[in-house]
């Protein structure tokens, strides 16, 4: 039901555009997470279906998240990469209540993005 894409190698300071291709209408909004070799995973970003969005720290002001008309896919795009934002990239169905993204049981299969210094 979640289908990303969009991963590639860069060089630090250029950009790249994730989507993440959803079906089905189980979750009411969609979140991105990454996770580097040897860490935890990590949430960066999440719009609901309303669209309300949150970021983390790390990537405010950096990386946008939207969705298309259709609301079929979401889409993050991430600009300014450092070398530290070097990870697998997933996104998640899950659920936005009370001003909170809360982390479901769906994920896409995860695409590599790669920053070169």
């Amino acid at each position: 039901q979640l289908q990303a894409s969009g991963g590639g190698l860069v060089q630090s300071g250029k950009s790249l555009r994730l989507s993440c291709a959803t079906s089905g209408d189980i979750f009411n909004a969609v979140g991105w997470y990454r996770q580097a070799p040897g860490k935890q995973r990590e949430w960066v970003a999440y719009i609901s279906n309303g669209g309300s969005i949150g970021y983390s720290d790390s990537v405010k002001g950096r990386f946008t998240i939207s969705k298309d008309g259709t609301e079929n896919t979401v889409f993050l795009q991430m600009n300014n990469l450092k070398p530290e934002d070097t990870a697998v990239y997933y996104c998640n169905g899950g659920t936005y209540y009370n001003r909170k993204y809360y982390r479901g049981d769906y994920w896409g299969q995860g695409t590599q993005v790669t920053v070169s210094s």
